[in-house]
């Protein structure tokens, strides 16, 4: 069942009737928030979960609930990763196709949020490095392991609307640096990479989709201020349709419900190559603002292709 779901629906509620038992679930980011919450629903109903995090320390503090609730024989296995260093990336995807066991499903999410200008252990611009360049070298190196009928999904955001890529100049080397334009373009870059993705290995059974969890008070806002979270809320409230709800928090279920609803109950055609919020798929809205839809520039398939060929030159790496 695919439905109906909607903003408020959480990950028990999405998940409710479904055996994942003998299913194989890559999660990345399982220190916190997100990924900790869909690593626990996932494992409670069956699948055999990895969790990949930068902090294992802090992932296995943080995921005792994840392998408290396994049931069915599902659990949990840990997975060194830091997405800003391209060494510590192969490093885990040899690991992982070494050891040759498939995926069912790749959750890519793990991020960072509008961080002051930095750099990846690579030189890339931290958000863009991090949030796309890691996941593209990671998931294209373990592509192999996705088996007929697997899918990827990528954590994208509605903040994919700040920003287009930059093909020019993805590291801000002559464009003034602002936090939320780079978070923009790699969360649009997130979405470009699931088209390609989908593209590329569709007819091999094996789709992609990028999902917007919603906001949510984790972890991923740690270098927003208050100030900077009012404006934000406002900016958001203003832009919002007459007579729409104002803008709420979800709770971190609700927020993993869409990654989840796309990874395992949506129907696979409905949700490849196309952009997912609220349970259910986005349409197209090119209005200014922050609001819900999903821009066109987010979709565009020989704008995926621009990316994937850039992406590529970037990290030294044909796939």
């Amino acid at each position: 069942m695919s439905g109906p779901f909607g903003a408020t629906s959480t990950t028990d509620e999405v998940l409710e009737g479904v055996d994942l038992s003998g299913k194989r679930i890559l999660v990345t980011g399982v220190s916190a928030g997100l990924g900790v919450e869909t690593a626990r629903v996932l494992a409670a109903h069956g699948a055999k979960v990895v969790g990949a995090a930068r902090d294992l320390a802090k992932a296995r503090r943080a995921t005792e609930e994840v392998v408290a609730q396994a049931a069915h024989g599902g659990g949990l296995e840990l997975v060194e990763l830091d997405l800003a260093s391209l060494a510590s990336v192969r490093a885990c995807a040899d690991a992982l196709v070494a050891d040759g066991r498939k995926f069912d499903l790749v959750i890519a999410n793990a991020g960072v949020m509008a961080c002051p200008k930095g750099e990846t252990s690579d030189g890339f611009e931290t958000q863009f490095g991090t949030n796309h360049l890691g996941h593209f070298v990671l998931v294209n190196r373990i592509a192999s392991l996705m088996k007929p009928g697997s899918r990827l999904v990528n954590l994208s955001s509605s903040g994919h609307r700040f920003a287009d890529v930059d093909l020019e100049d993805p590291n801000f080397a002559h464009t003034p640096y602002a936090e939320f334009v780079a978070y923009g373009r790699s969360k649009t870059a997130n979405i470009l990479f699931a088209v390609e993705f989908d593209r590329r290995h569709r007819e091999a059974g094996v789709r992609a989709t990028a999902v917007h969890p919603g906001g949510i008070q984790t972890e991923l806002g740690r270098y927003m201020t208050a100030e900077v979270r009012e404006t934000l809320i406002a900016s958001i409230n203003a832009n919002q349709p007459q007579g729409a709800p104002a803008f709420s928090y979800k709770s971190i279920p609700q927020g993993a419900a869409t990654s989840v609803w796309a990874g395992v109950v949506a129907p696979a055609d409905a949700v490849a190559a196309h952009f997912c919020e609220d349970c259910h798929v986005a349409e197209i809205v090119d209005d200014p603002g922050l609001r819900a839809g999903v821009r066109a520039y987010a979709l565009d398939p020989e704008h995926a292709k621009a990316l994937w060929a850039k992406s590529e030159e970037m990290v030294g790496e044909r796939f």
